[in-house]
């Protein structure tokens, strides 16, 4: 046998037996059945012994030393120990067995994997190659444009050569003209010197003369050459070159049409039915209260918003100007002042886990990066309202105008507006102008729900803004008028808004069919919501100023 390979085979540590069937969680170490019961007539220490295939199932508890944690605490998601039981910290709170605690996350971890492997790997190489196919376009695109740019500029050049040898032949044309008249003036000329030439040697011979018949026979021709000939005044051609219009030259040659790049949402969606990680989540028949939160808001300062920031951490605000972020002990954690002393009127969470807020005092969206504030949006004759953060990083920021006649939802990407919903389709508009808190929440299936509290309405919107329906309360509805204020969505794709003046949350579907009440007899005026990862519901109360944690899905 191979002495290496021996080495690396599992023993008994009490004999030495090859291939041990179980093993001591606590003491970690194998052992063979006929071991078990000497290992565990130790009483000196505590002893789990379980199946080797089951071992490091239940680990130590860190709170308390050499308890081992055998059952899970599902509204807490840690593994706990029977002492964590009993000293009433998780009261309330559902426990399942550790091994089934295992096998619903194996559950989730294989239908992670699945969606994985079949749906989103493939299409993220899908879109791998298309890039590759982009490049490709992209090159071969390139060369065609430079081609045609050279053919253009060859043609351009052609027709400026044949207007420049147009232009000479026009010169050599006049050339040959004026030389015509010229040769005719000198013409003229030299025959007219060369009979005055001629009469001059006459004269000369004739005053030599003394015969007076000769003499008195002479005839003048003087009259005949006084008048001079026409003087021949010619303008000679200049060449008058026109200022060179480089943007007319542009025009004229052509031009390039701009690059167009666009970010399409792929709209990506698994069916829960075929891999999907979001199992399932039935209502529970009765919500529980899990946790109640005490903060710092009371009534010379009521508190208005709440935004999860984590499974154990909250931001919050309320009528002054100090965003408080506190844990789920009602431990305050964190405060921001805003920039401009002035109240908030609601906070969010953007994707990447940073509090933004809107500022209606100075028209600006700010976002808040470790400590420092900056500015992300700054408007000019509309004032911030109401925001929430998107599944693709944009903001939703519900506006209104600063006559207070007109309101609108904006999405914007960074400081650049992207869309802005309005009307419906018969031009009327979606959202009441009058003042008053409009909560906003991109549902998981892109709809932007907005709880408009004046028009005593939740409107629902698609992501294209198309309305898809108006909810004002149930049918049945004998209760007090319906004023929703917050609201939120949850994994499922459900709404929730609060109903302040019934004390009551309603859950609607993502179609606007109405579920059921959260009517608790404990949640006293509702005012802003925040669902976190796990369908946990936050409800922040103005009128004592708690944010209640409630469990309403199984």
């Amino acid at each position: 046998m191979n002495r290496c390979w021996a080495q690396d085979v599992l023993r008994c540590h009490q004999c030495d037996t090859p291939g041990p069937h179980m093993y001591c969680d606590i003491c970690h170490i194998h052992l063979c059945k006929a071991c078990v019961g000497e290992h565990l007539s130790d009483e000196s220490t505590e002893h789990k012994v379980v199946p080797f295939k089951l071992r490091g199932l239940a680990s130590e508890c860190s709170k308390h030393s050499k308890q081992l944690c055998e059952l899970y605490c599902e509204q807490c998601d840690i593994p706990i120990c029977f002492e964590c039981v009993s000293s009433g910290e998780h009261i309330g709170h559902k426990q399942i067995g550790i091994s089934k605690s295992l096998e619903t996350k194996k559950e989730i971890i294989q239908k992670d994997l699945q969606e994985l492997e079949t749906a989103i790997y493939p299409e993220y190489q899908n879109i791998a190659s298309e890039i590759t196919v982009q490049k490709s376009n992209l090159k071969q695109n390139s060369q065609k444009l430079t081609t045609a740019l050279d053919k253009h500029g060859e043609d351009v050049h052609r027709e400026i050569d044949n207007v420049i040898k147009k232009l000479k032949i026009g010169v050599d044309e006049m050339e040959s003209k004026h030389l015509v008249v010229l040769k005719k003036q000198d013409d003229e000329i030299k025959c007219s010197v060369t009979k005055i030439t001629k009469i001059i040697a006459d004269l000369k011979k004739l005053l030599n003369f003394n015969d007076v018949s000769v003499v008195s026979a002479y005839k003048s021709k003087n009259a005949e050459f006084r008048r001079l000939p026409p003087k021949l005044t010619v303008s000679l051609p200049e060449f008058i070159p026109q200022n060179i219009d480089i943007e007319q030259i542009y025009k004229q040659f052509g031009f390039l049409s701009e690059l167009s790049i666009k970010t399409e949402e792929r709209g990506y969606t698994m069916d829960p039915g075929a891999g999907s990680s979001t199992p399932n989540k039935p209502l529970l028949d009765v919500p529980q209260i899990i946790t109640d939160i005490n903060t710092k808001y009371w009534e010379s300062n009521r508190l208005r918003n709440v935004s999860c920031l984590s499974d154990d951490e909250l931001w919050t605000s309320g009528q002054d100007n100090i965003m408080r972020l506190y844990n789920l002990h009602g431990k305050l954690v964190k405060s921001i002042r805003t920039d401009s002393g002035k109240q908030p009127v609601d906070i969010a969470i953007a994707q990447s886990g940073e509090l933004v807020y809107t500022d209606p005092s100075d028209g600006t969206v700010n976002i808040v990066k470790n400590t420092q504030i900056q500015t992300v949006i700054r408007l000019r004759g509309w004032g911030p309202g109401f925001l929430c953060g998107t599944s693709t990083g944009d903001l939703l920021v519900v506006m209104i105008s600063d006559d207070n006649k007109q309101t609108k939802v904006v999405r914007y990407s960074g400081s650049t507006e992207k869309q802005s919903i309005q009307y419906d389709d018969k031009g009327q508009p979606l959202y009441s102008s009058k003042l008053g808190p409009k909560y906003i929440s991109e549902n998981k299936n892109l709809d932007i729900c907005v709880a408009d509290n004046q028009a005593h309405a939740v409107v629902v919107v698609n992501q294209t803004g198309k309305l898809r329906f108006t909810y004002t309360g149930p049918t049945s509805y004998t209760k007090e008028t319906f004023i929703p204020i917050g609201i939120a969505t949850d994994s499922q794709s459900r709404i929730l808004t609060a109903d302040i003046n019934n004390h009551h949350i309603h859950i609607l579907d993502q179609d606007g069919q109405f579920f059921r009440y959260i009517d608790n007899s404990y949640i006293q005026r509702p005012y802003s919501l925040s669902v976190d990862i796990r369908d946990n519901l936050f409800v922040a109360e103005y009128s004592t100023g708690k944010v209640r944690k409630i469990q309403y899905t199984v």
